[in-house]
This record gives C-alpha cells, structure tokens and sequence, in this order.
C-alpha cells in the first residue's frame, strides 16, 4: 500500500502535540536527530517535518498528501486546502493589540494608524471588512516591540495567554480570528493515499472522542435507573448491572468533558451514590 504523507511542524509546541496525537493512534514514530523525514514502521505514514509557514504550499502543490497545521496560517496564505478535522490543541487569537497606556479598545483607534504584524493577508482582510484604512508594516517575528522602537502605534499578532503581550507593554483589544490545530488535506491526494488518511482519520476521531469524554460508574436504587439514564448523555443507552444488594444497580456510561460537573451534580441530586469517574484512552464508534 502506497504510503500516506503527513507534514508537521519541524520544532515547538505544535511539534510536540501532533507527534503525541499520532503515538496515541498507535503509530510508532523512531526520529533521529535532524531527520526531515520518517517512516512509521507500523502504519503506512510518511512524516516530514517542515517549517510551519513552508507546509501550505507543500500541501497545495501535492507534495504532502496532509499536514497538521494551525487554522490561522491556512487563512493567512489563503491557499485552497481542504480542512477535514479539528484537532483541539494550539488554541490561540489572532488579535489587535495597543500600547497599554491607550484607553481606547474600539477598533476605530485603528484608523489611519500604523500596524506592525507578521498576518498582513489576514489583516488586510479584516480591516477591509470593517471599513478601517490603516498602514501595514509586515515584520517577521518581535512583533511585540514594534511600539516600543516607534515602528508602530498597534499589532497584530497570535495571542495564546496574553504574557509576552503584557511584558511588552501591550494589551489586547480586538480579537480578529480564534484558531486551532486541524488536519487539512491537499487538493491534489490520490486515491490510495485517501484510503490510508480514512484509516488515519478513524484513529485520530477516537482518540478525540475519548479526550473529550469520561467514563462514569455508579450505585443507584432501581427505582432511579429510569431517571438517571434520561440524565446522561450516553452513546445508546447506559450500562446497567445489578448489585449484590437486593433492589440496586451498577450503571456505567459515558460524560461529555464539557458538561461533566453539571451532570454530576443532577446524578447525585437524583440519587446516584459512589459515583466513579475514569479516563478513556480511546472511543470507537
């Protein structure tokens, strides 16, 4: 079986989160140092690690068949790549931000003033979508002290917690975009390499579902069963085992992460008791 092409980032956080996700998957990944690309002794996977604003065009012209990217830099290079999954990981803003000693957060500051970024596409865009005319200077990397040296009176640039903003002098005002981590595919992926992205794509979706997801167990009269079980938000329908106890059950099921201490706290006002919770490593639909 031909081998599928899957492009990462060649060093940083990102790096480390899209190897971690394809180990998850059961993927063995054996890199040396400064390789450039692997071959998963297990899986038919090519890894190339690439630089982050490089793997766009890589994906556009073929020579990877997908890539784990941030959502932001795809909309920056504004290329015709198909997205198929998001990835939950990498979350950041792409985001206006002023010298902090500026009271002003409306997005009118902006107007005829000089904004330093290394996003100009994405920028332009968003300005022009708003009706603000302001200067763009396109600098690569130390965005942030662009105010400081009098280049610019704003930026433009990619917040994740907001510190190296502030240690800069700088606050947020206006957030242009939020992005994440996504698997996008190239326009131009053959046929047997799709059938080696389904089979990846099926184990990278239950790895999600599981990190998104707990297991619950717990002790309940019989009477409740019916009550409880309307409460979760199972798959089908809960498992229920009974007790050594006469007149109690087991009942076994699965949480969204999103809704888990609301729906804890209506199991036990509904009766619940030894309530269990459990991690899942993998969720198979």
């Amino acid at each position: 079986m031909s081998k599928l092409k899957i492009a990462v980032q060649k060093s940083g956080r990102l790096n480390e989160d899209s190897l971690k996700l394809l180990k998850s998957c059961g993927i063995s990944i054996d890199n040396g140092k400064d390789q450039l690309k692997v071959t998963a002794p297990n899986f038919p996977l090519e890894i190339f690690y690439l630089r982050n604003s490089d793997i766009p065009q890589y994906l556009e012209d073929g020579v990877v068949d997908v890539a784990i990217i941030g959502e932001n830099l795809l909309i920056e290079k504004q290329k015709d790549i198909e997205i198929i999954e998001r990835l939950g990981f990498s979350k950041c803003k792409v985001s206006l931000a002023v010298p902090k000693e500026v009271e002003d957060d409306s997005l009118n500051y902006f107007e005829g003033k000089r904004i330093a970024t290394s996003y100009p596409n994405t920028l332009n865009s968003f300005l022009q979508k708003n009706n603000i005319n302001a200067e763009i200077h396109t600098i690569s990397g130390s965005v942030e002290i662009a105010p400081n040296i009098g280049l610019a009176d704003g930026v433009c640039d990619i917040v994740s917690s907001g510190s190296t903003l502030f240690k800069n002098g700088l606050r947020e005002t206006q957030v242009m975009l939020k992005s994440e981590a996504v698997l996008a595919k190239s326009p131009k992926i053959g046929a047997t390499q799709e059938q080696v992205l389904d089979k990846l794509l099926f184990r990278i979706k239950a790895v999600l579902r599981a990190k998104n997801t707990k297991y619950v167990l717990m002790n309940l009269p019989n009477s409740k069963i019916d009550e409880v079980s309307k409460i979760l938000p199972v798959l089908k329908s809960p498992t229920v085992l009974p007790l050594a106890e006469e007149g109690w059950s087991s009942l076994h099921s699965v949480i969204d992460e999103s809704k888990f201490w609301d729906v804890i706290d209506e199991l036990k006002n509904a009766g619940a008791e030894g309530i269990l919770i459990i991690p899942i490593d993998k969720m198979v639909l």
